[in-house]
């Protein structure tokens, strides 16, 4: 595939990771009316990762949607990306994905038709290896390629994870490596090395059921993914939802080994800008703290790790369920502490 002709040409120019903020967002569902539903076991007030409705005493779906524009010029590794990303949110909240519609929008010109096949072969990969079936989907031309999934979940309305519930004392951990929107912008921009996109991709295609499963079975606080607004971001979701302040150790935050390679602020996206603008009234930085690790608490993420809310006396068996299954990442990263001025204190 010439340079001319790449898949990512079709990707807008802010990068497929670029969101608006939750703050914006926030706003702009302020205007859609609510209507008050006994069963709606989670929805939109925690900027949490999927909605939760209860179907019965014992059965709730979890419901999400994401797609994106191509990051990487691999038309079947992208429709692997775009689906484990989707799926992503379901796991976060501990569920189990059954079902997933396709989401495809795209230039109708013989180039891009080629692709597609190899896009939604990759989806179904991801999917399949989810144990969820595709059930269907939607395509429009565009001018730009998107592709990603909405997928539906089941849950015990019982044992839910969300974003709201971390506890003072908690631990926190992460379960992939950060990094992965410079490592995508530097892609590109054709300035990353082989070896580092590898190592991004590799992460950005591992299902978190991982992350899920590990978390059951020690018996963790809370959870959240970390996707577009970066861990900046959703961990300040977090501790706001939960009433807390998070307090992360930047020198502790996992990037992906080859990350010193590229020259990283040259790759900030305009998603990097709008995260830290985003936390950066509730934020607090205490002393000198790592500028690559820094740069990468604020970078946006693709279909990254789990942030993961959990007791200390049960931190060591999550860390040992987390490497047992091949997690990526099992880092402890910081405290959750009681609610004070500050949400994010950066050590």
């Amino acid at each position: 595939m010439n340079a001319k002709t790449r898949l990512t040409d079709y990707a807008s120019s802010a990068g497929c990771a670029a969101k608006v903020p939750s703050g914006g967002i926030a706003q702009i569902l302020g205007f859609i009316p609510k209507r008050y539903d006994p069963n709606l076991l989670v929805g939109t007030e925690t900027h949490d990762d999927a909605g939760v409705y209860k179907l019965r005493d014992d059965l709730a779906l979890v419901q999400t949607v994401d797609f994106f524009p191509p990051l990487v010029d691999d038309p079947f590794v992208y429709g692997q990306i775009a689906a484990t990303n989707a799926l992503s949110d379901v796991y976060a909240m501990g569920g189990t994905p059954i079902t997933a519609l396709n989401l495809v929008a795209y230039p109708d010109n013989e180039i891009v038709s080629a692709w597609l096949g190899e896009i939604l072969r990759g989806g179904a990969d991801r999917c399949h290896a989810a144990g969820c079936t595709i059930v269907g989907g939607h395509s429009i031309r565009d001018a730009e390629i998107k592709f990603g999934c909405a997928v539906t979940g089941t849950i015990h309305p019982d044992k839910i994870f969300t974003n709201a519930t971390a506890k003072p004392g908690d631990l926190l951990v992460l379960t992939k490596p950060l990094g992965t929107g410079f490592v995508t912008t530097a892609a590109k921009r054709l300035s990353c090395p082989p070896s580092l996109l590898a190592e991004a991709v590799a992460s950005m295609t591992q299902l978190n059921v991982i992350g899920r499963d590990a978390m059951i079975a020690a018996g963790a606080s809370a959870a959240t993914d970390v996707t577009g607004f970066g861990l900046a971001g959703h961990s300040f979701e977090m501790a706001s939802g939960s009433g807390v302040t998070l307090v992360i150790r930047i020198s502790q935050l996992p990037i992906f080994a080859g990350l010193t390679e590229i020259d990283v602020p040259q790759f900030r996206t305009r998603a990097s800008k709008s995260n830290r603008e985003y936390v950066e009234p509730n934020l607090r930085i205490v002393g000198d703290p790592d500028p690559l690790r820094l740069d990468a608490f604020f970078d946006a993420q693709t279909s990254g790790g789990l942030l993961i809310s959990i007791s200390p006396s049960r931190v060591d068996n999550l860390l040992k369920e987390l490497n047992e299954r091949g997690a990526l990442a099992a880092a402890v990263i910081g405290e959750v502490a009681p609610g004070n001025d500050v949400v994010l204190h950066l050590k």
